[in-house]
């Protein structure tokens, strides 16, 4: 039983750096949405909508990572990587974000494939795009800080970033990492 709590807290632990990322992102792109459109009448994702799909790509990132190909070279510069897993990344974004879009239109809609020719035809599509580009920038950053946090450890990276940690904080963070270790 302990195990298996020990998984599930392991697995928490991996997909919180996702998606607060995603949390903090998506909210910075609703924002940009809400200036973009003010004034216009479109209806915009609450906070609640955010969060959610902040959780499914936290998760997302957490099953892709499992997956066999997204590793796909080890052996090279780092960029590699970060650049194939801003791709894969990035796909899975551009789905759920025209799945949003779509699910708008469905609302209104008769069937889904009423909806998607609604949404095809009616949608603003330079502000898809650019909310996109917007998504992949910001996904590519994430790849690369992750990438880097995994050849130099967590811990270090943190340590460049805000500066050694006092002693206590230090042995705690090496025994989760030690703990991590364990489920790989």
């Amino acid at each position: 039983m302990n195990r298996v709590i020990d998984k599930i807290k392991h697995e928490f632990l991996e997909m919180l750096p996702p998606t607060i990322f995603f949390f903090v992102i998506l909210h910075i792109i609703a924002l940009i949405r809400a200036l973009m459109v003010r004034g216009t009448g479109v209806a915009l994702p609450t906070t609640a909508s955010v969060t959610i799909a902040a959780l499914i790509l936290g998760k997302s990132v957490l099953i892709a990572n499992m997956l066999p190909f997204i590793n796909r070279f080890p052996e090279k510069p780092l960029i590699w990587n970060a650049g194939w897993k801003t791709v894969v990344y990035s796909a899975v974004a551009l789905l759920i974000h025209y799945a949003e879009r779509l699910y708008e239109f469905w609302k209104d809609a008769p069937s889904l494939a009423a909806a998607n020719h609604a949404l095809l035809t009616q949608m603003v599509w330079p502000r898809f795009w650019a909310i996109q580009i917007l998504l992949l920038t910001l996904i590519g950053n994430y790849c690369v800080f992750a990438e880097l946090a995994r050849l130099i450890g967590r811990e270090r990276l943190r340590a460049i970033f805000i500066g050694p940690l006092p002693a206590d904080m230090a042995s705690r963070l090496a025994e989760n990492a030690a703990r991590r270790a364990e489920f790989h």
